[in-house]
């Protein structure tokens, strides 16, 4: 009968290199658990030699091309207007994501926009004009979780329901409610937020009595219209600042019975960091109104449509502001 190896098992690559590394007999080198040592010992010097995080600021963004353009407009408008390191870390997935994050201070800021922050983040019911929304998201994120509400970027970004626009122009529809009676025969694809938040799915089925042929597809944010185009699903959630839905010819039905709230895209900052960094504050005052939705849908079909690089489009956007 065959005795086991001693070296089995889920650490038998680090006793090997520990026998090589410390110089104890008998065992052959695992060089691959000593790279991966060698490689953890690399980054950590690397995190030990970089800034402070008092003296460094991180960029936050939700997982989809308009959160990734408005991060770097925001890093490269601090890097300019400070001298503070700036650190990216975009597409943190959606927005239950980027909030924990800024809460537990792993990121310092990032974009949001006020209806999210009012029915996803505080739960709370949808209000009727964007100067109510802004003043509760601000105050309750004061209040709450010690956050500060940024002005207004300048632009709304709502939920927009989209169908093909060879459909749209057959079927003579201009809002969702008159889409509604197609939407047996049809199939829907939704983002895997949309689905779960209080002002998406469930929501909007109710509110316009809508039924699918089967239970909607749950995709990634940036498959939706591609899939919508290649006739995959007939109608589908986006944004309304897309630079797709032009490009593809698809069609955005009105919401008439004004079920989406105001969603205005406002930065979150942590009240620490602005108390750190005062000058902060000045730099993002600068950025107030100054994105159009016109403006951003351009910039999205650059990176979406283009395939042109985010930092690239935004540094150009900062340029003709004269930031």
């Amino acid at each position: 009968m065959m005795r086991s190896s001693p070296w089995r098992g889920p650490g038998a690559g680090f006793e090997r290199a520990r026998i090589q590394v410390f110089g104890w007999p008998t065992a052959r080198p695992h060089f691959r658990t000593i790279a991966r040592l060698f490689s953890l010992a690399c980054v950590l010097c690397l995190l030990s030699c970089g800034p402070r995080r008092q003296d460094r600021l991180v960029i936050g963004s939700k997982n989809f091309t308009e959160q990734a353009i408005l991060g770097e407009l925001v890093a490269q408008h601090l890097e300019t207007r400070t001298k503070i390191f700036i650190e990216r870390r975009f597409y943190l997935a959606g927005s239950y994501i980027c909030h924990q994050a800024i809460l537990a201070g792993r990121i310092d800021l990032y974009p949001e926009y006020t209806g999210t922050a009012l029915t996803a983040i505080l739960k709370e019911n949808p209000r009727s004009t964007a100067a109510d929304v802004y003043e509760r998201v601000k105050q309750e994120y004061a209040r709450r979780f010690g956050l500060v509400v940024a002005p207004s970027l300048g632009f709304e970004n709502t939920f927009a329901i989209v169908v093909r626009g060879e459909d749209a122009r057959r079927l003579h529809l201009h809002t969702v409610s008159q889409a509604a009676p197609y939407a047996p025969q049809w199939r829907a694809g939704f983002g895997y937020e949309f689905m779960e938040r209080p002002d998406g799915f469930k929501g909007l089925t109710k509110t316009y009595g809508l039924r699918f042929a089967a239970t909607p597809r749950t995709m990634d944010l940036g498959l939706l219209y591609r899939a919508l185009s290649q006739k995959q699903v007939d109608l589908v959630a986006g944004n309304s600042t897309d630079g797709l839905i032009a490009a593809l010819d698809l069609a955005v039905l009105e919401d008439d019975r004004r079920y989406f709230p105001p969603y205005e895209a406002v930065p979150i900052v942590r009240r620490q960091t602005l108390a750190l960094h005062p000058e902060v504050q000045h730099a993002l005052a600068e950025l107030t109104g100054k994105i159009s939705a016109a403006e951003m849908r351009r910039m999205n079909y650059a990176v979406d449509g283009q395939r042109r690089d985010a930092k690239e489009v935004a540094r150009e956007f900062l340029r003709s502001k004269g930031l």
